[in-house]
């Protein structure tokens, strides 16, 4: 994803820092902590795919993991092997539904030290999925072209087609510019795919339109990665007005719009090329995620470091809101949005507008994300309008961070489990992992599976697991999810549960 690099940060793997539940064993997300909670802040879940570098105690499982604000899980949907991760997981809409998006695969330099491919890269098998409101896979899409999936990028158009980014080693000699003779450009392209029909609608070769030379990473750091350059490292892309393209490309500390007709460079915003001159405290570096913003102005995230581990910083992260004046063709810095403490983030990251006109920042590679009022801090005033802020354990990460509405309506059943104590008493524990409608429960017990009775009319959800003393002994329990009226949404199947037992989560 970047040319991130573990911090050799070992921290012993605590049951205090993983979530476990009674009824759903196989869950084990992360804990997180919530630094920051001031009113003010957008509705909506929060949405995060966590994973770890090499040689940093991943905390919990990776997958796709939704909270609510106060760090509940609501769903998680935990991938097989800490060596498998997703990114950029969020809500889109497909044919006017909601859906989640994700890629799925293995990042470079997640699963060894000396990793084949610069680090952040896919590895060859890379996919996109796009997931229901039942929580079913619908489309799986792979880029074309002998391209693989890239991690950065996957936007459902207006026209329900599919914009992303792909990678793709390229042979050829780099003593010109300073490398191997034997080397590789890591080339990107943008691609568009018809998600009906899987037809290639749109391809931009980026080697086909951009200097390498223009690169800030050098050449030489080729040596370090079987000789592959990561010259370009675009990050993300998005459609614009009159057919354009916004591209970001952080090892040219640059972002370009682009003539999807044509191909050609509108402009170019920073880098070695800049068609712009900057104002005071508006350039930016190794930046993330830009993105389109109301009147004439961008987002992005500016990382402002880090060539290599060796490298010192170039400065504090931060997002950032630039306006354009093309009459001057000169940005200015309109806002800025600083983490408190102040954070030194090597890769990763990204600014999202949320619906009230908050900002939300994933920091990426640092285990935070932060929401903030419009207008934004300094970094004399950290604390000025920097109203929610949440703290992954460890150096677990996600590579962006979201908040979206969403509404999930699972086809499986609620889970529950039960543990007999004595003098009649039993505690039941009751979830339904990904369903956002549940407002309580309601528990019956019986002798046989066909004579249940209820015997707690309605107790309120609690987190995501719900815990629910009960007067019986069944030995026959069930569950009912029911809505916010009371209407029983979902039913678990039967548990048998004769033996006393003392569970402890």
């Amino acid at each position: 994803m970047d040319n991130f690099h573990s911090k050799k940060s070992f921290t012993p793997h605590s049951n205090s820092q993983v979530w476990k539940f009674v009824s759903a064993p196989d869950l084990h997300p992360m804990k997180v902590t919530v630094n920051v909670n001031k009113p003010g802040t957008a509705p909506g879940f929060l949405f995060v795919a966590p994973y770890t570098a090499y040689g940093t105690n991943m905390i919990g499982q990776t997958g796709s993991l939704i909270m609510d604000q106060a760090g509940n899980p609501v769903w998680f949907r935990p991938l097989e092997s800490r060596y498998i991760q997703n990114t950029d997981f969020r809500v889109q809409t497909y044919f006017g539904r909601q859906v989640l998006t994700m890629w799925q695969g293995t990042i470079s330099g997640t699963q060894s030290a000396h990793p084949n491919l610069p680090a952040g890269d896919p590895e060859p098998g890379a996919y996109y999925q796009i997931i229901n409101q039942n929580y079913e896979v619908i489309k799986k899409i792979t880029a074309q072209k002998g391209f693989t999936s890239d991690v950065h990028e996957f936007t459902i158009t207006k026209r329900n087609t599919a914009l992303f980014t792909a990678i793709k080693q390229v042979p050829a000699d780099l003593s010109p510019y300073g490398g191997p003779v034997n080397g590789y450009f890591d080339n990107y392209s943008i691609q568009e795919v018809d998600l009906v029909t899987g037809r290639l609608l749109f391809f931009w070769d980026v080697l086909a339109h951009i200097n390498p030379a223009d690169s800030m990473l050098p050449a030489s750091s080729a040596k370090s990665s079987n000789n592959i350059w990561d010259c370009f490292h675009v990050n993300s892309v998005e459609e614009g007005p009159n057919n354009t393209l916004l591209i970001s490309m952080r090892n040219m500390w640059a972002i370009y719009q682009i003539d999807k007709t044509t191909g050609n460079i509108i402009w170019q915003l920073g880098g070695k090329q800049s068609d712009f001159t900057f104002g005071p405290n508006a350039e930016f570096s190794w930046q993330h995620d830009a993105r389109y913003r109301s009147g004439n102005r961008i987002s992005l995230f500016d990382d402002a470091c880090c060539a290599s581990s060796s490298s010192p910083p170039e400065g504090q992260a931060r997002g950032l809101i630039l306006q354009l004046d093309f009459q001057n063709m000169t940005a200015y810095k309109d806002r800025t949005y600083y983490h408190d403490p102040p954070l030194i983030v090597p890769s990763q990251g990204n600014v999202q507008k949320l619906a009230n006109g908050n900002q939300l920042v994933g920091w990426g590679q640092e285990p935070y994300l932060s929401e903030f009022k419009n207008a934004g801090n300094t970094p004399r005033d950290p604390a000025k309008n920097f109203i929610y802020d949440m703290q992954y354990p460890n150096q677990n990460l996600s590579y962006r961070a979201f908040k979206n509405e969403w509404n999930g309506f699972p086809l499986y059943p609620p889970s529950i489990a039960v543990d007999l104590i004595e003098k009649e008493e039993a505690t039941v524990y009751a979830s339904w992992n990904g369903s956002t409608e549940t407002a309580a429960w309601q528990v019956l017990a019986g002798p046989t599976p066909f004579n249940l009775s209820v015997v707690v009319i309605n107790t309120p959800r609690t987190g995501f697991e719900t815990d629910i003393d009960v007067h019986s002994v069944g030995p026959y329990f069930q569950v009912k999810a029911l809505d916010s009226t009371g209407r029983v949404i979902g039913t678990s199947q039967t548990a048998y549960v004769k033996d006393r037992k003392h569970r402890r989560k």
